[in-house]
């Protein structure tokens, strides 16, 4: 995939992520006062919803832009319950801030979508009816055009059409950005897409949206790269494979003999702890590296046992993806929740017994669990794999398998089990987990651990290619722009 773009008002920095150059752009707050320019011709900016997305990015975007004249007004069904959240962070119709959707829409000039995926599926032709003519409408999930592309339609010719999509949910969003106030640079990384250019201006539109709502670094993709990239993202390491990984670690480790507790912290423990803030901070072969010689034995057994039943998973994933299917079960989906809502995932008895070693954490020592990192890394990397695979570029890659998991996601996980962490993102998200989980669970216990109760050998060719693999270096790169904080979880 080759991407370029120009932009007149921010600074371009070239990297090389395994020998394929990208450009991105470099967030700061001093970078707030070039705001005005990137968004010339801009009065308001409507922000429409109030879901995952919609709370971070308004709050952030009203922030960013205090004193430059560009309101920021947040849009909602009149009979929304959304209101009162709203406006308990300060949007109101009395400083007209705060309004109903549609009217909202149609009044700004950049109205950034951020409705759930359902709602946009099932209200589009309305939207673009209300935008008018010459407005940017701006995304930030590729859905709606996965969506367009199976029903035969099409974007509005005669607006632009613009994506920042950050990588981490709304919370991650707002939170890193208010870290950012003590320390510059503190934020969740986003990437950027221009679908339609109408006036030589979207590109500097999404710099900018990107730069205000608090994004270290941004870097190019395209809308529909971006959106089976994500899509298929979030089934797999992101929230749905990492899921299905410790319910069916926790159950081997408790075959094996363990203890409730002590297989809940050679699973879930293992992964959002050391082997997330390893790979965090010092890369992927770092996990491996730091075992001793038995653990190393354990890992490669591990890694060569569950790689190629994950990849089988998630080349399925991307399949469904990319033909439009599973955005037509997110549709299908969304239509049956008004009689079977989506239920609790965290109520059996491994995330039960999580609320006790969570409150109890100074008892325990959180290791890095060579079989569980083996099971764990596996899945990162064929789901990198797959991804170069199909003509992703490095850095939406790096941010999709590997920098929003242990940067962003797993952190919530950590801090207050699986819902906290799956259902604080969207309802694509959030319905995706639910239906890849126990696929991933399922074929890891069937073809995966058997392999290791076997005893089987390494699959030495196999492990030398995770070794040598491009992902290493570019990772590398990539973390040089990693945000200058860790987030710090809250409710």
């Amino acid at each position: 995939m080759s991407l370029q773009f120009s932009t007149d008002v921010f600074t371009k920095e070239r990297i090389v992520l395994a020998g394929k150059e990208e450009s991105i752009v470099r967030g700061k707050r001093r970078l707030f006062g070039l705001l005005p320019e990137a968004f010339a011709g801009i009065k308001q900016i409507g922000v429409i919803g109030w879901s995952s997305q919609g709370p971070a990015q308004a709050r952030n975007l009203r922030d960013s832009l205090a004193g430059t004249g560009i309101r920021v007004k947040v849009g909602l069904r009149a009979d929304s319950s959304s209101v009162a959240s709203a406006e308990a962070v300060g949007f109101s119709r009395a400083d007209g801030t705060l309004g109903e959707m549609y009217q909202v829409i149609a009044e700004s000039d950049l109205v950034l979508l951020l409705i759930a995926d359902g709602a946009q599926a099932e209200n589009y032709r309305e939207i673009f009816k209300a935008i008018r003519p010459g407005a940017t409408l701006g995304l930030s999930h590729g859905f709606l055009l996965g969506h367009l592309k199976n029903v035969g339609e099409h974007f509005p010719r005669n607006v632009n059409v613009i994506a920042v999509c950050p990588k981490g949910m709304g919370p991650s969003v707002r939170r890193l950005y208010e870290q950012g106030r003590e320390i510059d640079g503190a934020g969740i990384n986003a990437s950027f897409a221009i679908e339609q250019d109408i006036d030589g201006r979207a590109t500097d539109y999404a710099l900018g949206w990107a730069i205000a709502i608090g994004s270290p670094c941004t870097f190019q993709t395209t809308l529909e790269s971006e959106y089976k990239s994500d899509i298929f993202g979030e089934r797999g390491i992101l929230l749905g494979a990492v899921y299905g990984i410790v319910e069916c670690l926790y159950q081997w480790f408790r075959s094996q003999g363990r203890a409730p507790d002590e297989a809940f912290v050679g699973s879930a423990e293992s992964i959002t702890g050391p082997i997330s803030s390893t790979i965090s901070e010092r890369g992927i072969l770092a996990v491996y590296d730091s075992l001793d010689d038995g653990g190393k034995q354990s890992f490669k057994r591990a890694y060569s046992a569950a790689y190629w039943p994950s990849f089988e998973i998630l080349l399925e994933i991307y399949d469904e993806v990319a033909s439009g299917n599973e955005i037509r079960s997110v549709v299908a989906a969304n239509q049956r929740m008004g009689r079977f809502p989506m239920g609790k995932i965290d109520a059996s008895e491994m995330w039960q017994v999580g609320i006790g070693v969570r409150a109890n954490r100074k008892r325990y020592r959180i290791p890095i669990e060579p079989v569980t990192a083996g099971v764990y890394v596996a899945a990162m990397m064929a789901q990198v794999d797959l991804l170069k695979e199909k003509g992703h570029p490095y850095s939406e890659i790096a941010n999709e398998s590997i920098i929003e998991a242990v940067d962003s996601l797993n952190p919530y996980m950590h801090y207050k089990g699986i819902a906290f962490m799956v259902d604080n993102c969207s309802t694509t998200a959030r319905l995706g987990t639910r239906k890849w989980a126990p696929r991933f669970d399922y074929i890891l216990r069937q073809l995966a651990f058997p392999t290791l109760q076997r005893g089987a050998a390494p699959d030495e060719s196999l492990f030398e290619s995770f070794l040598k693999n491009d992902i290493h270096p570019a990772l590398a790169v990539c973390a040089e722009l990693r945000p200058a904080v860790d987030i710090a979880v809250v409710e």
